[in-house]
């Protein structure tokens, strides 16, 4: 691309940024553990899912001292409903690093970032331009949509990290990047791209129309599943999940039902995992004894690594 044309590109794209940018709070300023904590939460997580877990979270923990101090059930447990609880250790496990190797200070380069416990590439590279003004592009699914159409042709692998890294701006090389994501997810849609509001449309190659191998869509499986509540003298009975587990090791959950056909539930819930959409039947009963079971008294729930399901089970039934 001519210089002069990457100029404009720029131009154009971070003064659409500068105008339509959301209004979320990782962007309240440029720490680079608010930006660390941000990208990590939204790793296969919707931005509107992450905001208010991103502030509770913090409010927990304000700085990674707090962060690297903390016991990993407590970190668990405000990580609780977000899913995908390997970040949350990986997370504890960096900051950990951070605090003992570096005395508390973030690397300031790509590079360095990328040795830390569940930093890649692409966290790596928004953390070091958004926080410390790095020029390095960053790929994720929306910069991979934008590039594929502006340049009007299939890339991927290093190449496209390549082409971004062209279009770097490097006097504002964290906006850029986050200007690139913004485009992607608010105007240059997967179906529906919105090309008349799109800031670099006359540039585009292809204003949206690049031509998609068509997909196999993944068909949602149904499943039903029953817990049992058991509650006696302001306590729930519930069983953790054992340290060896694929899923969710250490987690606090209610136990499965045994014999749920026939018995008229307290109530009944949706709850949905990737491509699984379960129904879950709750019912009320006793609890038969369980090696990993425990009598929890219910001030101490919310301070507990609950999974998603069981929290949401709890606050349903009023006992959180």
């Amino acid at each position: 691309m001519p210089l002069f044309e990457k100029k404009h590109f720029q131009r154009c794209l971070l003064r659409w940024f500068d105008r339509h940018k959301r209004d979320l709070p990782w962007r309240a300023d440029k720490d680079p553990y608010r930006v660390w904590l941000s990208e990590i939460m939204l790793q296969q997580t919707r931005v509107t899912a992450v905001v208010e877990h991103y502030r509770r979270f913090l409010k927990r923990f304000p700085a990674i001292n707090k962060l690297a101090r903390a016991r990993e059930a407590s970190v668990l447990a405000a990580w609780s409903g977000l899913g995908y609880y390997r970040r949350a250790r990986m997370l504890h496990a960096a900051s950990k690093k951070i605090v003992n190797d570096y005395g508390g200070k973030f690397p300031a380069s790509s590079a360095e970032l990328q040795t830390l416990t569940g930093i890649g590439r692409y966290t790596a590279a928004a953390i070091a331009s958004i926080a410390f003004g790095e020029p390095v592009a960053v790929v994720d699914g929306n910069v991979d949509r934008v590039l594929q159409r502006f340049y009007g042709q299939r890339i991927s692998g290093e190449a496209l990290w390549q082409a971004a890294q062209s279009l770097v701006n490097e006097r504002r090389p964290g906006d850029h990047n986050q200007a690139l994501m913004e485009l992607g997810a608010t105007v240059c849609l997967p179906r529906e791209p919105k090309c008349p509001a799109c800031p670099i449309s006359a540039l585009c190659t292809t204003r949206g129309e690049l031509s998609n191998k068509k997909q196999r869509s993944l068909r949602q499986r149904k499943r039903q599943i029953a817990f049992l509540l058991d509650r006696r003298n302001g306590s729930t009975f519930l069983v953790r999940r054992l340290s060896g587990e694929t899923l969710m090791p250490g987690m606090w959950e209610l136990p499965e039902a045994s014999e749920p056909h026939g018995t008229q539930p307290l109530f009944t819930l949706r709850h949905s995992i990737t491509v699984t959409d379960y129904r879950v039947d709750v019912l009320g009963g006793t609890a038969i004894d369980h090696a990993s079971g425990r009598w929890i008294p219910n001030s101490r729930l919310k301070k507990l690594p609950l999974t998603g399901l069981a929290r949401k089970i709890l606050r349903t039934a009023k006992v959180i």
